[in-house]
Formats: structure tokens, C-alpha cells, sequence
């Protein structure tokens, strides 16, 4: 049992990499990407072009990678949801499904069905781990990739309460209007905030590449992953998040322990018993993430 805490922790840091984004631009623009896990496979596909192809270092792919990604993200919040949102809530969520469904359908035309990985760029880290005492074993991954998680959520944390980018962000998601009256551009700072959340996602999608293979449908599962995760945790809360990716990742390693199915399943049913059990008390709402907070990790 607690092997499979410990590595359901492990994975649950994982899915807070590739939700932190998600649950950034929730709690900014109040939309729900759908093109979230196919631009982190692109950010995937792009890392794995400069590593195979350019022969860069991993860590040079990887500051190109988010130099490239950032300006996607500023370029799909102006050309796209900026636009999409003078029309109402719904339709910048169904652009984003648009753009989700082109962005997969690009990379297969381009990359076909073929899975890649980024296990090749890293050598012995991909599979290589440490021994804890009572015989368990932990991967350097993983535990690169949970310090990661747990890095980046405190780097956007201090960003949006220490900076005055931050504060932009904040006061912008709160009431553009209001904030406009003070001299805050509300398009400029959400553009911002879409690069920076490009920039988490591409970090997972860094991630993604080294610790399983992908493909360009690969996009839907990691955006499914990184709804139940934000949603468990609390949308738009950032500690949430990991608590959120701990819970489900939990789920999913107990359950696959029972049976092979149960990986998925039992994932699905933690996620819709917290989800219902908030429509009924929604002060549970945040619960994860104040757990997290009397914790000292904030």
C-alpha cells in the first residue's frame, strides 16, 4: 500500500503539470481550453523536431520550445478567444474545440500514426530510480516531474501575488472594466496570461515526451486528465491543482492494482463523486487546496 501512495503521489504531480495551465487560464479569462492537451503535444512534437532533427540539447529544445509556444498562446488569445468572447461564454470554449480538433488532425497529417518519445534524449533517467528503505523504489522521473509541478505552481503563485504583471492578471480577472479605469490594458494582460499558460504547457509537454510515447491524438487524454485534476482540486486554484492530481493519481494506482481497467475507472469515479459531492456542499469547493495550505506548502 504505500508503494502505491507513493507512486500515485508521483503521478498525481504529473497531472498537476499538465493542469496547472488549464487552471491558470480558468481563473484569468474564466475559459476552459479544449485545445489544452493538443497544444501540449505539439509542444511535444516541437521539443522532439529540435532534439531528432536539429540534434539541439534537451534544455536548448526546451527554451526555444517555450519561446515559440509563448508567442502562440499571446497569438490565439487575440486572433481567437478575444474575439470568439464578444459573442458570449460559449463560443470561445467551441474555438477551442475547433482549434483542438485542426491541431490533431495537422500533426497526423504531418507525423502520421507513428508514436514518438523523448525517452532516447534522456538516456538512463527514463527508467533509472532510487531505492527508499523497506525495498521500495521511486523513479528519478517522476520525482523530477512532481518537483517540477510542485516549482512551477509556486513560481505563478509568487508571480500573481509578488509582481506587478501579478497584479494586472489578478485585478483583470476580477472586473476588466474596473481595472481598465486604472490604467490597466485588460487585452494586453490577457494575452500575457495565455503565453505564461502556454509556457506551463509546454513544460508538460516536455514531460509528456519523456515519460510515455505520443501521438497527434494523443491531445484528448491529457486534457481529460487535466480537467478531472483542476476540477477536483478546484478550478482556477493553483495548489488545488496539485492536490487535485495527488487525489487522482491515488485513484488511478489503487485501482489499477485491482484490476487493469480499473487505471481509468477508478480515476473517473474519484473525479465524479467529488464533482457531485460539490453540486451538493459547494463550500467544499477549495477544500483541497486549504488542506495543502495548512500544510505550509503555500
Amino acid at each position: 500500500m504505500t508503494n502505491q501512495i507513493i507512486q500515485g503521489i508521483l503521478l498525481g504531480g504529473y497531472y498537476a503539470l499538465i493542469a496547472c495551465g488549464l487552471s491558470f487560464m480558468f481563473s484569468v479569462m474564466r475559459i476552459i481550453n479544449l485545445a489544452h492537451g493538443s497544444l501540449a503535444v505539439v509542444a511535444a512534437y516541437l521539443i522532439f523536431v529540435l532534439s531528432e532533427k536539429a540534434h539541439l540539447p534537451l534544455w536548448l529544445c526546451l527554451l526555444v520550445s517555450v519561446a515559440v509556444m509563448a508567442v502562440v498562446g499571446w497569438l490565439i488569445q487575440r486572433l481567437i478567444l478575444e474575439r470568439s468572447a464578444r459573442s458570449g461564454q460559449l463560443l470561445p470554449i467551441l474555438s477551442t474545440f475547433g482549434l483542438s480538433m485542426v491541431i490533431d488532425n495537422t500533426l497526423f497529417e504531418q507525423f502520421g500514426a507513428d508514436t514518438r518519445s523523448l525517452a532516447g534524449a534522456i538516456g538512463d533517467l527514463s527508467w533509472d530510480s532510487w531505492e527508499l528503505p523497506g525495498g521500495l523504489f521511486v523513479g528519478k522521473l517522476p520525482v523530477i516531474i512532481f518537483a517540477t509541478a510542485v516549482i512551477m505552481l509556486a513560481a505563478l503563485q509568487l508571480m500573481l501575488t509578488r509582481t506587478k504583471i501579478g497584479r494586472a492578471i489578478r485585478a483583470t480577472a476580477e472586473d476588466p472594466d474596473t481595472a481598465g479605469l486604472v490604467g490597466i490594458d485588460a487585452r494586453r494582460v490577457n494575452a500575457t496570461a495565455a503565453a505564461i499558460a502556454l509556457v506551463t504547457v509546454t513544460i508538460a509537454g516536455l514531460f509528456l515526451g519523456m515519460r510515455a510515447t505520443f501521438e497527434p491524438y494523443s491531445g484528448a487524454p491529457q486534457l481529460l486528465f487535466a480537467f478531472e485534476a483542476a476540477v477536483i482540486g478546484g478550478a482556477g486554484s493553483l495548489w488545488g491543482t496539485l492536490a487535485g492530481g495527488i487525489i487522482l493519481g491515488i485513484a488511478q494506482t489503487f485501482g489499477a492494482s485491482v484490476h487493469p481497467l480499473g487505471f481509468l475507472i477508478a480515476g473517473h469515479a474519484v473525479f465524479l463523486v467529488i464533482l457531485f459531492t460539490r453540486l451538493i456542499f459547494p463550500d467544499l469547493a477549495l477544500l483541497p487546496a486549504r488542506i495543502l495550505r495548512m500544510g505550509g506548502a503555500s
